[in-house]
């Protein structure tokens, strides 16, 4: 058969460890025997960072927003031990973390959810997707120790003067300092694009920070999310019947706990960071995330919500065989050549993104699945506990 053209290409950027081999297994196994596929590639694998200084995410990402659309594998932020076992020339920071920020975008995670993966709170009837901020916060912090004896102090300076704001004084003991910020223009981006997501998907919106114990910080977003609403948005939600409402993080980890699923939770950065993992597991496994980050002026980024899957990979270069769950990372090429193909006109590339998320949730519905999920399924079917590639193969029969 003819292959599928495309006009515009896919930003690519490839990744780590267990997930760059299914990545390259899943492009051979499921897309390029059907896509003439077009791609920007960019290798964000830790050693070219290295090699480029991490040049090649920034250019990465300034590409995402040129093309419009991206799709990303799972790459590894060092710590310690990772600089060690790379060599590298300093901990470089997340590539995730560097692509938001010049992106400027938000992140929307939502479970993939299959029929015999029944959820760990069995309330939860419809997905719950985490919008994540995507600035600032503790991902761009500067931190410090400070002997015993010593002080903090916050310095702030503007067009009033100077301000002088005592941290902590360390007279007792030696301890840590941190220091977070975030911009109004950022926060009031992430508001618009949840409340727009909202308004296009038809789903409420939850909004929670700390304002009680953050009086300044997280009560910033609070106002800019609430003035944003009331003077942009609340005729088009009403209008929509759909509601918004803002509360704290703990009232809204009670509320998402008893409820039946079905709204948007936006969360600041690393509370996004965290719930994104608890609500994935929640529903049954991280490798069933879908996630995207979404720019003020509509540009996409796809990825998989999970890590480098560390554990497998050392078994694979052992020669040991794995069965890792690849069905986040096809969600990520199939969420991006669905909307390459919205852009370009190209109804041909949006079905085939289409059919296929339908060929990969109907074989794990047949039974055919990689083992986090054969450990889960409660199905009618008999469970069919296969390797990756094996799992890819059965994919591509289906579809």
């Amino acid at each position: 058969m003819a292959k599928i053209k495309m006009v515009t290409p896919i930003v690519e950027m490839d990744g780590d460890e267990m997930t760059r081999i299914i990545w390259k297994w899943i492009k051979d196994i499921l897309i390029l025997p059907y896509v003439d596929l077009k791609t920007i590639y960019f290798d964000l694998g830790l050693q070219n960072r290295e090699a480029t200084k991490d040049q090649v995410t920034i250019d990465s990402a300034n590409a995402a927003n040129e093309y419009g659309v991206a799709v990303k594998c799972a790459t590894i932020t060092p710590n310690a031990q990772r600089v060690q076992e790379y060599n590298l020339s300093t901990m470089w920071k997340s590539p995730n973390g560097t692509i938001r920020a010049i992106m400027d975008g938000t992140v929307f995670r939502a479970p993939i959810m299959v029929k015999g993966i029944v959820p760990y709170i069995p309330t939860w009837e419809k997905p719950i997707v985490i919008a994540r901020h995507a600035y600032g916060d503790i991902y761009k912090d500067v931190e410090g120790y400070v002997k015993k004896g010593g002080k903090a102090k916050l310095l702030l300076e503007d067009e009033d003067g100077q301000r002088e704001i005592e941290i902590f004084d360390f007279k007792k003991s030696g301890g840590v300092v941190m220091g977070m910020h975030n911009v109004d223009a950022s926060i009031s981006s992430f508001a618009r694009a949840c409340f727009n997501y909202a308004l296009d998907t038809k789903k409420d919106l939850w909004f929670n920070a700390k304002d009680t114990i953050s009086k300044t910080y997280d009560h910033r977003f609070k106002d800019i999310f609430n003035e944003i609403y009331e003077n942009e948005y609340k005729a088009k939600f009403e209008e929509a019947g759909i509601t918004y409402f803002y509360t704290l993080i703990d009232d809204a980890v009670a509320r998402i706990v008893r409820s039946n699923g079905g709204m948007i939770w936006a969360c600041k950065n690393y509370d996004g960071d965290v719930m994104s993992d608890m609500v994935a597991t929640a529903f049954g496994s991280l490798a069933m995330m879908s996630s995207v980050l979404v720019s003020p002026t509509g540009k996409y980024e796809y990825e998989a919500a999970h890590g480098t899957v560390t554990r497998h990979y050392y078994k694979y270069l052992k020669g040991e065989q794995t069965s890792t769950n690849p069905v986040a990372t096809i969600y990520a090429w199939s969420g991006a050549l669905r909307k390459r193909g919205e852009f370009d006109n190209l109804p041909e590339l949006q079905a085939f993104a289409d059919k296929l998320e339908k060929a990969t949730i109907q074989t794990i519905e047949d039974g055919y699945m990689t083992g986090d999920l054969a450990a889960l399924y409660k199905g009618e079917n008999e469970v069919h506990k296969l390797l990756t590639e094996d799992f890819l193969k059965k994919i591509a029969e289906k579809l």
